[in-house]
């Protein structure tokens, strides 16, 4: 007996046959699947013994694959066989509804991974939600927010980004904690682990295609606490400028000069930054901000301040000094105010007050039980047999 697989309600692990599942069997939640195992159609066929054909007709919804096909289609798959069920929320994103922040770096298929891992991410929040009141979505642009500020942002990305500080009372000085600020007004956060698939290419990417927010952050391309926190402010720029997803440079640039100005107000930096370039005192400002001496060059460049030449030059100086105190990456580990906590939090608020456990979360999500806990941020804790 597999005893990591959930058990929905109502049954029990022997009473949940592959002929049971297969009379709820719902084709999206195959695509879903395969989408965040990073297989093609072809792997899924080769892996249960039918045609790549056979499987695209599975996930239209044309044809279901065999009751005894099922087991096998659910270990190829690394799920439970009840995630085939109908009958569970499920949030359907496409690429069209996200914006990536490296975009031509990752292919389509990882992104459709990236694109799993946050419709996973939505249904357990929704779990959640059922059971704990979640910060209301306060982000004036996102349609489906519970605060109605009636303020609508200026459609320039430098003006969006300073109503918003006014909105959210952030003051002119720098945004500690910015992951956890983004929380406490409704949007979800996540940053998945390494070890998490779904992020295993993927730099950072937002979505507004579900019913909150979401941004997820991955660390593990560059474990840089500053870049990290620039990549969520480009994101959240994303959110409140661009209703869809076209790939244009043109949004991404707009993305940046948000983050830009929500991290480094110019009316607050501007009277900071010497009038030479000078990179020991921008490490300083770099620590004071949380952002980048090399964000703090450019800029230099957005302000108008130095010629290109003059920046040129900066970023020559700055390569030699990528390993000194001071200009050396630091890691998100050392930041907790920039992990977010929300899911997390939500849970143990939710075992505290009515007793709700991992395996009873898993069972009404139909995962794995472990699934659940490395999406909450908590890693099983028991100690691990070795034999040798």
């Amino acid at each position: 007996m597999r005893t990591d697989q959930p058990v929905l309600p109502g049954t029990s692990l022997g009473g949940t046959s592959p002929r049971t599942v297969w009379d709820g069997f719902h084709a999206p939640r195959l695509t879903q699947a395969r989408r965040l195992a990073g297989l093609t159609k072809r792997d899924v066929a080769e892996g249960i013994g039918v045609s790549a054909a056979a499987v695209g007709q599975y996930e239209a919804g044309t044809n279901r694959p065999r009751p005894e096909l099922i087991p096998r289609l659910a270990d190829v798959l690394d799920v439970p066989m009840q995630f085939f069920v109908a009958g569970r929320p499920m949030g359907k994103l496409d690429s069209s509804m996200a914006h990536f922040r490296a975009l031509r770096s990752t292919s389509g298929a990882q992104r459709e991974r990236a694109l799993g891992f946050v419709e996973q991410v939505w249904e357990l929040t929704h779990a959640l939600e059922k059971r704990v009141q979640l910060p209301l979505v306060n982000l004036p642009g996102f349609t489906g927010g519970e605060v109605h500020p009636g303020i609508d942002l200026p459609a320039d990305p430098v003006g969006a980004a300073r109503e918003l500080r006014r909105h959210w009372g952030l003051g002119d000085g720098p945004v500690r904690h910015l992951a956890r600020r983004m929380e406490s007004h409704g949007l979800i956060v996540a940053a998945p682990s390494e070890a998490d698939a779904a992020a295993a290419k993927v730099d950072a990417f937002s979505s507004c295609g579900l019913l909150r927010p979401v941004v997820v952050l991955t660390p593990n391309r560059a474990d840089d606490v500053y870049r990290y926190r620039f990549s969520a402010a480009h994101e959240l720029g994303h959110l409140v400028l661009h209703t869809a997803s076209t790939g244009d440079s043109l949004l991404e640039r707009e993305a940046d000069s948000f983050a830009a100005e929500f991290l480094t107000p110019e009316k607050s930096v501007l009277p900071l930054l010497p009038r030479r370039v000078d990179l020991a005192r921008l490490a300083g400002l770099s620590r004071t901000w949380g952002v980048s001496v090399s964000s703090l060059v450019y800029r230099y460049r957005e302000l108008g301040l130095v010629s290109d030449a003059t920046i040129s030059r900066s970023y020559q100086r700055l390569r030699g000094l990528s390993r000194q105190p001071g200009f050396a990456p630091e890691s998100v580990r050392g930041f907790p105010g920039e992990q977010p906590v929300m899911l997390r939090k939500a849970f143990e608020l939710a075992e505290q007050d009515t007793g709700l456990t991992i395996r009873e979360l898993a069972a009404e999500l139909a995962w794995k039980p472990a699934r659940v806990r490395e999406l909450l941020g908590m890693p099983d804790s028991r100690p691990v047999l070795r034999l040798v």
